[in-house]
């Protein structure tokens, strides 16, 4: 936990950036009939019938003290899906930096063990050269960041039961990506060290 408190509050520094991934998914959901549009004197009505249509997986990047976060909307999120974001956030939206300091939960694909999964070893070195990964502890997924980006994510673009399909969906998200980085709007962390020493005192040993 510590850890990833004294990355946060680590000054900006573009040649290390600090970078919190996380991941959701959001079921895909249809009409079966079509709303019946509104007139004067009643509103939009919806059927209670739908159709599933699967499901959607979110990756949601963010580099909370640059307000920039990136969101991919993929049918899976095996050990070689989250290898190729990594790929993609490294040679592409990070290409410029000497190492990345990646702060993530411990689910069994975030791993560099996944890169080799998906590349030919060097490729995964290389890859694996560039990042510095922080995890969050056991029940301490709330510390990373990437979480309030998700939950603004929902609240703001996915906060409605019908998302018919994976285009739409992609669509409506880069839409809301590009209005959050156009605006650059950052993550201003409060929670450090000291606080989880006195707060969190329970978690600690006991000597």
């Amino acid at each position: 936990m510590e850890d990833v408190l004294e990355v946060y509050h680590l000054p900006y520094d573009p040649d290390y950036p600090v970078v919190c991934m996380d991941e959701s998914s959001k079921q895909l959901v249809g009409e079966v009939y079509e709303p019946i549009p509104c007139t004067p004197g009643h509103p939009r009505r919806l059927d209670d019938e739908y159709v599933r249509n699967g499901v959607a997986e979110i990756f949601m990047e963010v580099e909370p003290l640059a307000g920039r976060r990136h969101v991919a909307i993929t049918q899976r999120r095996t050990r070689k899906d989250w290898a190729q974001q990594i790929k993609a956030m490294l040679d592409e939206r990070y290409p410029d930096a000497l190492q990345v300091r990646l702060v993530m939960d411990n689910l069994n694909t975030h791993h560099i063990a996944s890169l080799y999964e998906a590349f030919e070893p060097h490729e995964a070195r290389r890859l694996a050269e560039r990042l510095d990964i922080h995890h969050t502890p056991k029940h301490g997924s709330w510390l990373n960041m990437a979480e309030i980006e998700l939950s603004v994510l929902k609240g703001q673009c996915l906060n409605r039961r019908i998302v018919a399909d994976m285009a739409t969906m992609q669509v409506e998200v880069a839409a809301w990506e590009r209005d959050r980085n156009t605006r650059t709007r950052k993550i201003d962390w409060q929670f450090t060290t000291p606080d989880a020493r006195i707060k969190l005192k329970r978690l600690y040993p006991q000597c």
